[in-house]
């Protein structure tokens, strides 16, 4: 678990998804990626820009998979450093915000926010500040409410929040979540439901 914050912001993933021991956990990362690579292939980028990538670990996965030109941010300049001191080379590794996203610097042909939305404090902010990056495609996920907490509950963890992760400020069933993205232009094209996630492709409406 990370624990480390910036700002009172928890930085990084409660979970280490790279070293995931527990068999089901591990079943659960793998369909989540499962699930990820497919819509990717739907895309079919020559170029991705990874808003919020945390660790990493998600953008060195895609990039050895995909070989095309890769931009990761975050806010966390911890994270950013870490990352950028283990590389690999064929990634870019920068520190900024997802509202302080450049359309002239960050602008890519699929651009992917992956758990990222529920940690903030003014999602629709972020959202806008996505769709004026102009990307052809866009890959969005976020925890699957209420499940995401029964199954904390479930595992016993963060009883006393009712399973709700630390840093999760918003939770959105898969219905909400598709409302919040119609209400800010965003035109789905697929989605995917991994275990316990909700997974949509599309775009942005001009």
């Amino acid at each position: 678990m990370s624990g480390k914050s910036q700002d009172d912001i928890l930085i990084g993933n409660q979970v280490d998804k790279a070293n995931v021991k527990n068999p089901i956990g591990r079943w659960l990362v793998e369909g989540f990626d499962r699930a990820l690579f497919e819509l990717i292939a739907m895309a079919s980028p020559t170029s991705v820009h990874e808003v919020g990538c945390g660790e990493g670990r998600l953008a060195r996965l895609i990039q050895v998979k995909l070989g095309v030109p890769f931009r990761a941010s975050d806010f966390s300049t911890e994270l950013c450093a870490e990352n950028q001191r283990l590389g690999p080379g064929g990634i870019e590794f920068v520190c900024r915000s997802i509202y302080d996203l450049d359309p002239a610097e960050d602008r890519a042909d699929l651009v992917l926010c992956c758990e990222v939305l529920e940690h903030l404090e003014e999602p629709e902010r972020g959202l806008r500040a996505l769709r004026a990056l102009g990307a052809r495609s866009y890959i969005l996920s976020v925890p699957n409410e209420p499940l995401w907490r029964v199954l904390n509950c479930a595992r016993c963890q963060y009883l006393a929040q009712l399973g709700n992760t630390p840093g999760h400020l918003n939770h959105w069933s898969p219905p909400g979540f598709r409302r919040l993205l119609e209400k800010n232009g965003f035109v789905l094209r697929a989605r995917r439901q991994p275990l316990p996630w909700t997974m949509v492709y599309g775009s942005f409406a001009p």
